[in-house]
């Protein structure tokens, strides 16, 4: 005797096979998140800068190797800690144009290299990058023997997130955040709006959680045309920060704003850092 067709026996089959993709797509989400969220393994590169730099290794009391660009600007009084964001090293000629601009300001340039990034050991993860941001601080405090007071933290893209964590136990003189990121989890949230993003996520950023913690002067730089980090993201940061604090829209997208607007973009750092005193050389 033939089988006889059952419909809800084919509709149990679909919607086990329909459970089943949903639970391997998340499955294979949170195995790749690290190299979906940080896009790092890359090696360090040839390119260079045109202007004096060493390449200096950071005392660590945990014995993880990192090491730095320190780009000293002779007679400068302020140290300017650049964090980088994902799928760079500190030699990315992004990363080295930004430091070209930053050190015709006045400034000295600290470049600190994350775990897993550039040929470093580790595995990055956000709690490792907050500690690798606090060692290249430590650093300047205890190596350089520079007073927190004379210490600027930029942070550009995911650098921004680190950046924050690290300004809301700090004691800088200021902050610069390049097109930051309100939170990973949010962007990644909307990016697959199907999955349970902030429930899986192990590295969700929530810089909007703790910019308020921040004490020292803000400036944020973001472009209306970004599209790898929303606008709003950087409004909202915005809005949440404590005063004093100001935003400055720049034309070129996320990757190219401070070359396609270089006078707007290098001009807002420059008063910006004037007006708290930031660029005037030592005695």
């Amino acid at each position: 005797m033939a089988r006889r067709f059952s419909p809800a026996r084919v509709l149990l089959a679909v919607v086990l096979t329909i459970v089943g993709l949903y639970a391997a797509a998340i499955a294979y989400l949170i195995t790749q998140e690290t190299r979906l969220v940080f896009q790092a393994g890359r090696p360090l590169g040839e390119s260079r800068p045109t202007f004096p730099y060493s390449q200096v290794s950071i005392p660590r009391s945990d014995g993880a190797s990192q090491f730095a660009w320190e780009m000293e600007n002779p007679g400068a009084r302020t140290w300017l800690l650049f964090l980088h964001g994902n799928s760079a090293t500190i030699a990315s000629r992004v990363n080295i144009a930004r430091y070209r601009q930053l050190r015709a300001l006045g400034v000295s340039v600290l470049a600190p290299e994350y775990r897993g990034f550039a040929g470093l050991p580790g595995v990055p993860t956000e709690q490792g990058l907050y500690a690798d941001a606090r060692a290249a601080f430590e650093y300047l405090t205890a190596t350089l023997h520079v007073p927190p007071t004379r210490i600027v933290i930029y942070g550009w893209s995911l650098g921004s997130a680190v950046a924050v964590d690290l300004a809301a136990h700090a004691d800088e003189a200021a902050v610069i955040l390049e097109g930051p990121p309100a939170s990973l989890a949010g962007i990644g949230a909307r990016r697959y709006p199907l999955f349970p993003i902030r429930l899986i996520m192990r590295n969700p950023f929530e810089s909007i959680a703790r910019v308020d913690q921040v004490r020292s002067p803000m400036l944020f730089l973001h472009s209306p045309e970004d599209e790898i980090v929303p606008y709003e993201d950087g409004r909202r940061l915005y809005d949440r920060a404590l005063p004093p604090k100001r935003f400055i829209d720049v034309r070129g997208g996320h990757v190219d704003a401070n070359q396609v607007d270089e006078a707007v973009f290098v001009g807002a750092i420059r008063a910006f850092l004037d007006e708290y005193g930031l660029l005037h050389h030592q005695e």
